[in-house]
Protein backbone atom coordinates (compact mmCIF):
# COMPACT_ATOMS: atom_id res chain seq x y z
CA UNK A 1 0.00 0.00 0.00
CA UNK A 2 2.68 2.23 0.42
CA UNK A 3 4.28 2.12 -3.07
CA UNK A 4 3.16 3.86 -6.51
CA UNK A 5 -0.13 1.93 -7.27
CA UNK A 6 -1.13 1.53 -3.30
CA UNK A 7 -0.66 5.01 -2.37
CA UNK A 8 -2.99 6.34 -5.18
CA UNK A 9 -5.55 3.38 -4.19
CA UNK A 10 -5.68 4.73 -0.76
CA UNK A 11 -6.46 8.06 -1.97
CA UNK A 12 -9.47 7.05 -4.00
CA UNK A 13 -10.22 5.23 -1.25
CA UNK A 14 -10.27 8.59 0.99
CA UNK A 15 -13.14 9.86 -1.39
CA UNK A 16 -15.61 7.01 -0.93
CA UNK A 17 -14.94 6.73 3.00
CA UNK A 18 -19.04 5.92 3.49
CA UNK A 19 -18.54 3.40 0.80
CA UNK A 20 -15.30 1.38 2.02
CA UNK A 21 -13.62 0.15 4.66
CA UNK A 22 -10.11 -1.52 4.24
CA UNK A 23 -8.96 -4.35 6.16
CA UNK A 24 -5.55 -5.27 5.22
CA UNK A 25 -2.61 -2.83 4.28
CA UNK A 26 0.65 -4.27 3.58
CA UNK A 27 4.40 -2.46 3.04
CA UNK A 28 7.47 -3.75 2.43
CA UNK A 29 9.80 -1.81 4.21
CA UNK A 30 8.23 1.89 3.98
CA UNK A 31 6.99 1.23 8.03
CA UNK A 32 6.40 5.40 8.56
CA UNK A 33 4.06 5.75 5.58
CA UNK A 34 2.47 2.72 7.02
CA UNK A 35 1.84 4.34 10.06
CA UNK A 36 0.47 7.28 8.02
CA UNK A 37 -1.97 4.72 6.47
CA UNK A 38 -3.06 2.57 9.11
CA UNK A 39 -3.80 6.07 11.17
CA UNK A 40 -5.59 7.52 8.66
CA UNK A 41 -7.92 4.13 7.51
CA UNK A 42 -7.77 2.08 10.82
CA UNK A 43 -7.15 -1.32 9.28
CA UNK A 44 -7.41 -4.57 10.90
CA UNK A 45 -4.56 -5.40 10.07
CA UNK A 46 -0.98 -4.43 8.69
CA UNK A 47 1.91 -6.44 7.25
CA UNK A 48 5.53 -5.67 6.62
CA UNK A 49 6.91 -8.29 4.14
CA UNK A 50 10.91 -6.92 4.01
CA UNK A 51 13.18 -6.21 6.85
CA UNK A 52 12.13 -3.40 9.44
CA UNK A 53 13.86 -1.81 12.65
CA UNK A 54 13.17 -3.86 15.94
CA UNK A 55 9.93 -2.58 17.81
CA UNK A 56 8.53 -1.67 14.39
CA UNK A 57 5.42 -2.91 15.70
CA UNK A 58 4.55 -0.21 18.14
CA UNK A 59 2.91 2.28 16.92
CA UNK A 60 0.49 -0.26 15.41
CA UNK A 61 -0.11 -2.18 18.77
CA UNK A 62 -1.07 1.10 20.17
CA UNK A 63 -3.85 1.71 17.42
CA UNK A 64 -4.93 -1.70 18.40
CA UNK A 65 -4.00 -2.73 14.59
CA UNK A 66 -2.65 -6.94 14.67
CA UNK A 67 1.00 -6.90 13.34
CA UNK A 68 1.88 -9.77 10.69
CA UNK A 69 5.66 -9.46 9.24
CA UNK A 70 7.28 -11.40 6.63
CA UNK A 71 6.29 -13.47 3.00
CA UNK A 72 4.69 -15.52 5.81
CA UNK A 73 2.22 -12.84 7.26
CA UNK A 74 1.31 -11.84 3.74
CA UNK A 75 0.06 -15.21 3.07
CA UNK A 76 -1.78 -15.32 5.97
CA UNK A 77 -3.57 -12.24 5.70
CA UNK A 78 -4.33 -13.00 1.93
CA UNK A 79 -5.75 -16.57 3.49
CA UNK A 80 -8.30 -15.07 5.76
CA UNK A 81 -10.64 -14.09 2.94
CA UNK A 82 -11.97 -11.07 5.33
CA UNK A 83 -11.66 -8.91 2.43
CA UNK A 84 -14.41 -8.67 -0.69
CA UNK A 85 -11.81 -7.33 -2.83
CA UNK A 86 -7.84 -7.96 -2.58
CA UNK A 87 -6.09 -5.14 -4.29
CA UNK A 88 -2.60 -6.85 -5.58
CA UNK A 89 0.29 -3.69 -6.26
CA UNK A 90 3.08 -5.78 -5.05
CA UNK A 91 5.94 -5.57 -7.63
CA UNK A 92 7.59 -8.66 -9.14
CA UNK A 93 6.71 -12.40 -8.31
CA UNK A 94 5.76 -12.04 -4.88
CA UNK A 95 2.53 -11.67 -5.32
CA UNK A 96 2.16 -15.28 -7.07
CA UNK A 97 1.57 -17.33 -4.11
CA UNK A 98 -0.47 -14.31 -2.57
CA UNK A 99 -3.12 -13.66 -5.24
CA UNK A 100 -4.00 -17.70 -5.07
CA UNK A 101 -4.19 -17.50 -1.47
CA UNK A 102 -6.90 -14.97 -1.90
CA UNK A 103 -8.13 -16.34 -4.58
CA UNK A 104 -8.59 -19.77 -2.51
CA UNK A 105 -9.97 -17.98 0.41
CA UNK A 106 -13.03 -16.06 -1.89
CA UNK A 107 -11.77 -12.93 -2.40
CA UNK A 108 -11.94 -10.98 -5.91
CA UNK A 109 -8.77 -9.59 -6.96
CA UNK A 110 -7.82 -6.29 -8.51
CA UNK A 111 -4.60 -7.05 -10.14
CA UNK A 112 -1.41 -4.56 -10.72
CA UNK A 113 1.06 -6.62 -10.52
CA UNK A 114 0.93 -7.92 -13.77
CA UNK A 115 3.57 -10.77 -13.09
CA UNK A 116 1.19 -12.81 -11.53
CA UNK A 117 -0.57 -13.76 -14.76
CA UNK A 118 3.17 -13.34 -16.59
CA UNK A 119 4.25 -16.18 -14.28
CA UNK A 120 0.82 -18.28 -13.82
CA UNK A 121 -1.57 -17.28 -16.09
CA UNK A 122 -3.04 -20.60 -16.63
CA UNK A 123 -3.38 -21.26 -12.94
CA UNK A 124 -4.50 -17.82 -11.92
CA UNK A 125 -7.37 -18.13 -14.76
CA UNK A 126 -8.22 -21.75 -13.71
CA UNK A 127 -8.54 -20.64 -10.12
CA UNK A 128 -10.68 -17.87 -10.78
CA UNK A 129 -12.64 -19.85 -13.10
CA UNK A 130 -13.06 -22.31 -9.83
CA UNK A 131 -13.74 -20.06 -7.81
CA UNK A 132 -16.16 -18.31 -9.46
CA UNK A 133 -14.16 -14.75 -8.42
CA UNK A 134 -13.42 -11.85 -10.42
CA UNK A 135 -10.00 -11.05 -11.86
CA UNK A 136 -10.12 -6.87 -12.20
CA UNK A 137 -7.20 -5.25 -14.39
CA UNK A 138 -5.78 -2.16 -12.90
CA UNK A 139 -3.02 -1.34 -15.52
CA UNK A 140 -4.43 1.46 -17.65
CA UNK A 141 -4.06 -1.10 -21.36
CA UNK A 142 -6.22 -3.72 -19.57
CA UNK A 143 -8.73 -1.92 -18.03
CA UNK A 144 -9.10 0.28 -21.51
CA UNK A 145 -9.58 -3.28 -23.10
CA UNK A 146 -11.61 -4.64 -20.34
CA UNK A 147 -13.91 -1.51 -20.75
CA UNK A 148 -14.22 -1.75 -24.54
CA UNK A 149 -15.34 -5.09 -24.45
CA UNK A 150 -18.27 -4.74 -22.16
CA UNK A 151 -21.40 -6.18 -24.33
CA UNK A 152 -19.59 -7.57 -26.37
CA UNK A 153 -18.73 -11.31 -27.93
CA UNK A 154 -15.09 -11.97 -26.97
CA UNK A 155 -15.41 -14.46 -29.96
CA UNK A 156 -15.70 -11.80 -32.21
CA UNK A 157 -12.23 -10.29 -31.34
CA UNK A 158 -9.77 -9.46 -34.18
CA UNK A 159 -6.46 -8.67 -32.06
CA UNK A 160 -5.61 -6.44 -28.61
CA UNK A 161 -3.84 -3.22 -29.54
CA UNK A 162 -1.96 -2.46 -26.56
CA UNK A 163 -0.49 1.04 -26.68
CA UNK A 164 2.82 2.04 -25.40
CA UNK A 165 4.22 5.43 -24.90
CA UNK A 166 7.85 4.54 -26.21
CA UNK A 167 9.32 5.70 -22.98
CA UNK A 168 12.03 8.74 -22.79
CA UNK A 169 14.09 6.46 -25.51
CA UNK A 170 12.17 6.33 -28.25
CA UNK A 171 13.96 8.04 -30.62
CA UNK A 172 18.01 7.20 -30.07
CA UNK A 173 19.82 4.95 -31.67
CA UNK A 174 21.52 1.93 -30.16
CA UNK A 175 24.78 3.78 -29.51
CA UNK A 176 22.93 6.41 -27.32
CA UNK A 177 21.05 3.94 -25.28
CA UNK A 178 24.29 2.25 -24.40
CA UNK A 179 24.72 5.69 -22.79
CA UNK A 180 21.95 5.75 -20.75
CA UNK A 181 21.82 6.73 -17.14
CA UNK A 182 19.71 5.84 -14.36
CA UNK A 183 18.15 9.22 -13.97
CA UNK A 184 16.97 9.66 -17.38
CA UNK A 185 15.81 6.28 -17.70
CA UNK A 186 13.47 6.78 -14.73
CA UNK A 187 12.09 10.16 -16.62
CA UNK A 188 8.66 8.49 -17.62
CA UNK A 189 7.30 11.77 -19.79
CA UNK A 190 3.29 10.36 -19.14
CA UNK A 191 3.23 8.37 -16.12
CA UNK A 192 3.95 8.55 -12.35
CA UNK A 193 5.00 5.09 -11.66
CA UNK A 194 7.69 2.92 -9.30
CA UNK A 195 11.25 2.39 -10.16
CA UNK A 196 10.94 -1.06 -11.50
CA UNK A 197 7.73 -0.23 -14.27
CA UNK A 198 9.32 3.01 -15.20
CA UNK A 199 12.87 1.36 -16.02
CA UNK A 200 10.36 -1.54 -18.13
CA UNK A 201 9.01 1.16 -19.56
CA UNK A 202 12.07 2.33 -21.36
CA UNK A 203 12.93 -1.08 -22.43
CA UNK A 204 9.63 -1.76 -23.34
CA UNK A 205 9.73 -4.97 -21.49
CA UNK A 206 6.65 -3.87 -19.52
CA UNK A 207 4.54 -4.00 -23.11
CA UNK A 208 6.26 -7.48 -23.07
CA UNK A 209 4.95 -8.49 -19.86
CA UNK A 210 1.47 -6.88 -20.72
CA UNK A 211 1.22 -9.03 -23.71
CA UNK A 212 1.60 -12.00 -21.55
CA UNK A 213 -1.00 -10.64 -19.41
CA UNK A 214 -3.08 -10.03 -21.95
CA UNK A 215 -3.35 -13.49 -23.59
CA UNK A 216 -4.67 -14.67 -20.47
CA UNK A 217 -7.16 -11.60 -19.22
CA UNK A 218 -8.90 -11.77 -22.00
CA UNK A 219 -8.41 -15.51 -23.37
CA UNK A 220 -7.00 -14.74 -26.85
CA UNK A 221 -4.34 -16.41 -28.67
CA UNK A 222 -0.72 -14.66 -28.49
CA UNK A 223 -0.88 -13.81 -32.11
CA UNK A 224 -3.62 -11.78 -31.63
CA UNK A 225 -2.19 -9.33 -29.20
CA UNK A 226 -0.31 -6.32 -31.01
CA UNK A 227 1.90 -3.77 -29.33
CA UNK A 228 1.11 0.32 -31.62
CA UNK A 229 3.74 2.86 -30.17
CA UNK A 230 1.56 5.71 -28.87
CA UNK A 231 3.46 8.87 -27.22
CA UNK A 232 0.63 10.96 -25.92
CA UNK A 233 -0.81 7.86 -23.64
CA UNK A 234 -4.45 9.48 -24.11
CA UNK A 235 -5.32 6.06 -26.13
CA UNK A 236 -4.85 3.64 -23.70
CA UNK A 237 -5.75 0.28 -25.79
CA UNK A 238 -7.92 -0.75 -28.56
CA UNK A 239 -9.83 -3.45 -29.83
CA UNK A 240 -10.12 -4.37 -33.27
CA UNK A 241 -13.29 -6.90 -34.30
CA UNK A 242 -13.87 -9.16 -37.48
CA UNK A 243 -15.96 -6.68 -38.96
CA UNK A 244 -12.96 -4.12 -39.06
CA UNK A 245 -15.10 -2.04 -36.27
CA UNK A 246 -12.18 -0.59 -33.61
CA UNK A 247 -13.22 0.70 -30.35
CA UNK A 248 -10.94 2.56 -27.93
CA UNK A 249 -10.83 3.77 -24.62
CA UNK A 250 -9.43 7.20 -24.24
CA UNK A 251 -8.41 9.63 -21.11
CA UNK A 252 -5.42 11.82 -19.40
CA UNK A 253 -2.46 9.55 -17.99
CA UNK A 254 -3.85 8.90 -14.40
CA UNK A 255 -3.74 5.83 -12.75
CA UNK A 256 -6.53 7.27 -10.51
CA UNK A 257 -9.04 6.14 -13.34
CA UNK A 258 -8.32 2.58 -13.89
CA UNK A 259 -7.77 1.68 -10.15
CA UNK A 260 -11.41 3.50 -9.46
CA UNK A 261 -12.93 1.22 -12.21
CA UNK A 262 -11.72 -1.79 -11.05
CA UNK A 263 -13.05 -0.93 -7.07
CA UNK A 264 -16.19 0.55 -8.32
CA UNK A 265 -16.75 -1.71 -11.29
CA UNK A 266 -19.39 -2.32 -12.28
CA UNK A 267 -20.53 1.03 -11.80
CA UNK A 268 -18.58 4.50 -12.09
CA UNK A 269 -17.92 6.97 -9.37
CA UNK A 270 -17.05 10.50 -9.66
CA UNK A 271 -13.86 11.63 -8.29
CA UNK A 272 -10.96 14.16 -8.45
CA UNK A 273 -10.14 14.14 -12.17
CA UNK A 274 -8.85 16.46 -14.72
CA UNK A 275 -10.66 15.60 -17.69
CA UNK A 276 -10.51 16.21 -21.46
CA UNK A 277 -10.07 19.20 -23.98
CA UNK A 278 -11.21 18.27 -27.00
CA UNK A 279 -11.55 21.93 -28.45
CA UNK A 280 -7.59 22.48 -28.54
CA UNK A 281 -5.39 20.80 -31.18
CA UNK A 282 -4.67 17.40 -30.28
CA UNK A 283 -2.89 14.87 -32.19
CA UNK A 284 -3.50 11.15 -31.96
CA UNK A 285 -0.38 9.41 -33.59
CA UNK A 286 1.23 5.35 -33.54
CA UNK A 287 4.00 4.02 -34.45
CA UNK A 288 5.33 -0.07 -34.56
CA UNK A 289 7.33 -1.04 -32.03
CA UNK A 290 11.27 -0.71 -33.20
CA UNK A 291 11.91 -4.41 -31.73
CA UNK A 292 15.82 -4.30 -32.77
CA UNK A 293 16.61 -1.68 -30.94
CA UNK A 294 13.55 -2.38 -28.22
CA UNK A 295 14.68 -6.69 -28.38
CA UNK A 296 13.22 -7.07 -24.75
CA UNK A 297 9.69 -7.10 -26.36
CA UNK A 298 10.33 -9.54 -28.69
CA UNK A 299 11.82 -11.52 -26.05
CA UNK A 300 8.69 -11.59 -23.94
CA UNK A 301 6.71 -12.55 -27.42
CA UNK A 302 9.27 -15.76 -27.43
CA UNK A 303 8.40 -16.84 -23.87
CA UNK A 304 4.98 -16.73 -24.27
CA UNK A 305 4.99 -18.59 -27.16
CA UNK A 306 7.65 -21.44 -25.75
CA UNK A 307 5.29 -21.02 -22.52
CA UNK A 308 5.78 -23.84 -19.48
CA UNK A 309 8.16 -21.88 -17.67
CA UNK A 310 9.57 -19.58 -19.82
CA UNK A 311 7.72 -16.16 -19.11
CA UNK A 312 8.62 -16.80 -15.11
CA UNK A 313 11.84 -17.12 -16.40
CA UNK A 314 12.14 -14.33 -18.63
CA UNK A 315 10.34 -12.08 -15.63
CA UNK A 316 12.52 -13.44 -12.78
CA UNK A 317 15.62 -12.58 -14.98
CA UNK A 318 13.96 -8.86 -15.89
CA UNK A 319 13.69 -8.09 -11.89
CA UNK A 320 17.14 -9.01 -11.60
CA UNK A 321 18.50 -7.31 -14.77
CA UNK A 322 16.74 -3.73 -13.17
CA UNK A 323 17.87 -3.99 -9.94
CA UNK A 324 21.47 -4.61 -11.33
CA UNK A 325 20.96 -1.65 -14.24
CA UNK A 326 19.57 0.88 -10.85
CA UNK A 327 22.22 -0.15 -9.08
CA UNK A 328 24.99 0.46 -11.56
CA UNK A 329 26.16 -2.52 -12.24
CA UNK A 330 24.90 -3.19 -15.66
CA UNK A 331 24.09 -0.63 -18.40
CA UNK A 332 20.84 0.14 -19.69
CA UNK A 333 21.21 -1.80 -23.24
CA UNK A 334 22.51 -5.43 -20.82
CA UNK A 335 18.91 -5.38 -19.24
CA UNK A 336 17.79 -7.12 -22.61
CA UNK A 337 20.84 -9.03 -23.05
CA UNK A 338 19.82 -10.82 -19.44
CA UNK A 339 16.71 -12.05 -20.62
CA UNK A 340 17.86 -13.35 -23.62
CA UNK A 341 20.85 -15.31 -22.28
CA UNK A 342 19.10 -16.61 -18.79
CA UNK A 343 16.02 -17.49 -21.10
CA UNK A 344 18.49 -19.65 -23.52
CA UNK A 345 20.16 -21.10 -20.64
CA UNK A 346 16.41 -22.92 -18.74
CA UNK A 347 14.96 -25.98 -19.72
CA UNK A 348 11.31 -25.65 -19.64
CA UNK A 349 8.69 -27.17 -18.30
CA UNK A 350 5.55 -27.38 -20.38
CA UNK A 351 2.76 -28.08 -18.18
CA UNK A 352 4.20 -26.52 -14.75
CA UNK A 353 2.76 -26.61 -11.06
CA UNK A 354 3.38 -23.39 -9.15
CA UNK A 355 5.78 -24.93 -7.25
CA UNK A 356 7.21 -25.60 -10.63
CA UNK A 357 6.93 -22.14 -11.40
CA UNK A 358 8.12 -20.59 -8.46
CA UNK A 359 11.49 -22.71 -8.57
CA UNK A 360 12.10 -21.59 -12.21
CA UNK A 361 11.87 -17.94 -11.01
CA UNK A 362 14.00 -18.38 -7.97
CA UNK A 363 16.38 -20.26 -10.77
CA UNK A 364 16.14 -17.37 -12.95
CA UNK A 365 17.20 -15.23 -10.53
CA UNK A 366 20.26 -17.15 -9.60
CA UNK A 367 21.70 -17.37 -12.64
CA UNK A 368 21.02 -13.97 -13.64
CA UNK A 369 22.52 -12.51 -10.42
CA UNK A 370 25.28 -14.85 -9.91
CA UNK A 371 26.22 -15.62 -13.93
CA UNK A 372 24.95 -13.21 -16.10
CA UNK A 373 25.24 -9.65 -14.76
CA UNK A 374 28.81 -10.05 -13.75
CA UNK A 375 29.78 -11.58 -17.47
CA UNK A 376 27.98 -8.16 -18.35
CA UNK A 377 29.47 -5.61 -16.24
CA UNK A 378 33.02 -6.29 -17.14
CA UNK A 379 31.78 -5.97 -21.05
Amino acid sequence: STGSIGTQTCEVVSWYRDRFEIEVLTAHGNVAALAEQARNFRPRTVVVTGTAAPGWEAPFREMGIETLSGPAGLLEAASRGAEDLVVNALVGSAGCSATMRALDAGSDIALANKEVLVMAGELITEKVREKDARLLPIDSEHSAVFQVLTGENRARIRRILLTASGGPFREKTLDELAEVTVEQALAHPNWSMGKKVTIDSATLMNKGLEVIEARYLFDVDPEHVEVVIHPKSIVHSMVEFVDGSVKAQLGLPDMRVPISYALTWPDRWEGDYDFMDFTGALKLEFYPPDMKRFPALGLAYEALHVGGTAPAVINGADEVAVAAFLDGRIGFHHIPAVLEETLRLHDVVKRPSLEDILEADGWAKRIAEDEIVPMLKSD
